[in-house]
């Protein structure tokens, strides 16, 4: 085992830490407060070729692998929640389906715009009654004659105002069991009956553009149906496993972040005639963060060297993710403590790490959820 990063690695680790550090960090708190999502950044990320990390370099890609994405993730994460949230969901949900299943003809039209970082797309799964149960998708598409006709409705989509396509399941039969048949469509941005609302008020992660989307007789070409027809469920889920490996890595960020704020703020803040990293109650609650950290970092990579060689890697994604946002939380949380009444001020950024860290149990599968994938994989039904 070697447990170093490559030499390409580490110099996207250094890149991706100059950019954010010049251009995140600074308007952070700002984009906070107003609720504001950096589309500028986005070109930006695009231009440095981050959007498309994972992506061969025939698609406009960088060619890098699983890896190197999720240490990009780590990185802007630590400036910033909502940013690296929405960056996460570019490649992994709104890219990545179109990677793995498109037809070469949609990799053309579709995936080269996004992976050379000249557009971003989204993910559109969750719907009022279908969140964790994900198959209970209420919303159809019905063929006629060489158009599907998809009508429904999808919520808490991320990236939707600013995406070029939306990738939406959608019930499309029956199978012999009598259980639905879920499908994936790319709707272009701009389709005639497909509406998006304004972005919701949000606790946190509020960087990230947050929508919902209303389908009424929205029509589109045959041709747009992503992979195989009947295997639109197993296909989200696939996605799923890839994104929870990038909701891990930003899980791990957003906790080194407020880490470093909590021991830079120790060694110097005085009580008692003492800075505060003196006294063994602070020194447990640092050693905790440090190593639950370092122990998340793993489990990311290693569920990212899997995904990487082609070998099974839903359990250690669902290990990964489960860990690394309930992980998270804590770290955030005692880095108020250790800040005390400064903690709960904007302007230490301590509050809003945890604001935002809070989403990452819930979204790309709840804990309950990563839990029920695991005991799966256990074989227990």
């Amino acid at each position: 085992m070697d447990f170093s990063l490559t030499k390409e690695q580490m110099l996207i680790k250094e890149m991706v830490r100059d950019f954010a550090q010049k251009e995140i960090r600074p308007y952070a708190i700002e984009w906070d407060r107003k609720a504001e999502f950096p589309y500028e950044v986005f070109l930006k990320m695009g231009e440095l070729g981050l959007l498309g990390i994972p992506f061969p370099e025939k698609y406009g890609g960088s060619d890098g692998d699983t890896i190197s994405y999720a240490i990009a993730v780590e990185e802007i994460g630590k400036v910033c929640g909502g940013t690296g949230l929405s960056y996460a969901a570019a490649v992994s949900l709104g890219a990545g389906p179109i990677f793995y299943f498109g037809t070469e003809a949609q990799k053309q039209k579709y995936l080269v715009p996004l992976a050379s970082g000249k557009a971003i797309a989204s993910f559109g799964l969750t719907e009022p009654n279908a969140g964790s149960d994900a198959g209970g998708t209420q919303t159809t598409a019905v063929l006629i004659n060489d158009e599907y006709v998809i009508n429904g409705e999808k919520c808490w989509i991320t990236n939707a105002t600013y995406a070029q396509t939306v990738t939406v399941t959608a019930v499309t039969g029956k199978d012999e069991r009598g259980k639905n048949i879920i499908s994936a469509f790319i709707i272009p941005a701009g389709t005639k009956g497909m509406t998006i609302t304004a972005p919701y008020d949000k606790m946190g992660v509020r960087a990230s553009d947050t929508t919902q989307i209303v389908l009424e007789d929205v029509r589109v070409a045959k041709e747009n149906i992503l992979g195989d027809s009947k295997k639109g469920f197993k296909q989200f889920l696939y996605t799923l496993d890839g994104g929870r490996i990038s909701i891990a890595a930003l899980a791990v960020g957003l906790a080194q972040a407020a880490f470093e704020r909590a021991l830079a703020y120790a060694k110097t803040r005085k009580q008692f005639g003492q800075t505060i990293s003196s006294f063994q109650a602070i020194q447990f609650k640092l050693s905790d963060m440090a190593m639950e950290i370092e122990l998340a970092r793993n489990m990311v990579y290693k569920a990212a060297w899997l995904k990487d060689q082609g070998k099974p890697f839903t359990k250690e994604s669902a290990y990964a993710k489960l860990f690394a946002s309930e992980m998270a939380f804590r770290v955030c949380n005692q880095a108020i403590q250790i800040h005390g009444g400064y903690g709960y001020m904007r302007e230490y950024e301590v509050e809003r790490f945890l604001r935002d860290v809070k989403l990452l149990e819930i979204g790309e599968g709840t804990s309950e959820i990563q839990r029920l994938v695991i005991a799966r994989q256990f074989g227990c039904r």
